[in-house]
């Protein structure tokens, strides 16, 4: 008995469970172990079974921006697989049943794909059918022939001057003053324009023939007795139209005109008119050269005319 006790007083600080009752305080923990070999892999499971079918995709239009789309469909609950594409980025909003909104997906366009080869030329279609020539339009009447030159002065004529020769009244130019042989038409109308300056005494005559070179005699001012002019100017207007063609005799030319100066005494106007037919010496088959010539009667150095302009013109 006494050694049961001394063994029990002695362990009576070590032995702290008896009959599975423990008042004991836990001790210390101890230093983890190293850890174990990984297990063999299990066997694969059955497969699961297959989930329903989505709801398809079905784009309903677009929106120029988010905003657009926000104010319009997207203010408003969608159907399952319904979508809006917004223009201004190429996102796409889905209508989401979990969330119950519209939720952007992204860009609906992906990444551009590389260029393919080209194809094969095509054959050429068939030629279509000639269309219909247009309707011509109406052509308006045709404008009126210039009337063509013939003559023009360019410098002042000679000065027949102190002389009882008569001399010629037309200075050098261009053109022509010649209708050749043959190529009058009936009813060919001619006019013939000259100015310049003169000066006379009061006892002079003047005495101006038109005619052609060869001497037909087309208008004749007569002889004009003179009053005194002093550097006045003087105008003679003519006139010419064939009537009929053919050697002389049978061709026919009339011919008019006014023949006018300014005289010293009032400066007054003072004009002779002038009116021929010539129907036995002119000719259509040869040359007619116009000529226009003046002739005084006596050689007084005061007697003076030339002429400054002239001008031949077909005025028909």
């Amino acid at each position: 008995m006494p050694l049961f006790r001394n063994q029990s007083r002695t362990f009576t600080n070590e032995v702290c469970c008896h009959d599975g009752n423990c008042d004991c305080p836990p001790g210390e923990r101890g230093p983890q172990g190293i850890q174990g070999f990984q297990g063999e892999e299990g066997v694969e499971g059955p497969q699961g079974i297959q989930g329903e079918t989505g709801a398809a995709l079905t784009v309903l239009g677009s929106y120029p921006d988010l905003t657009a789309f926000l104010a319009g469909a997207g203010a408003s609950p969608g159907l399952p697989g319904e979508a809006w594409l917004v223009e201004s980025d190429g996102s796409l909003y889905i209508w989401n049943t979990a969330t119950l909104a519209w939720e952007d997906v992204g860009d609906l366009q992906g990444p551009q794909g590389i260029q393919g080869i080209q194809g094969p030329q095509g054959i050429q279609g068939i030629q279509g059918v000639q269309g219909i020539q247009g309707i011509t339009g109406d052509t308006g009447p045709q404008g009126p022939v210039g009337l063509p030159g013939l003559f023009a002065q360019t410098a002042d004529s000679t000065p027949v001057t102190a002389t009882i020769v008569e001399s010629s009244l037309i200075g050098t130019g261009v053109g022509t003053l010649t209708v050749p042989a043959n190529t009058f038409s009936i009813g060919d109308s001619f006019s013939a324009l000259l100015d310049g300056k003169i000066s006379c005494v009061g006892t002079a005559t003047l005495h101006i023939k038109v005619k052609t070179l060869t001497g037909v005699l087309l208008a004749d001012t007569g002889i004009i007795a003179m009053d005194a002019a002093t550097n006045h100017n003087w105008k003679l207007d003519l006139y010419f139209t064939i009537r009929t063609l053919g050697t002389s005799g049978v061709a026919s030319i009339s011919s008019g005109g006014l023949f006018g100066y300014i005289k010293n005494s009032g400066n007054n106007y003072e004009g002779y008119v002038l009116s021929t037919l010539n129907t036995t010496t002119f000719d259509t088959t040869v040359n007619n050269t116009l000529v226009v010539t003046a002739q005084w009667n006596t050689t007084n150095a005061g007697n003076s005319i030339f002429s400054r302009n002239f001008t031949l013109t077909k005025v028909y």
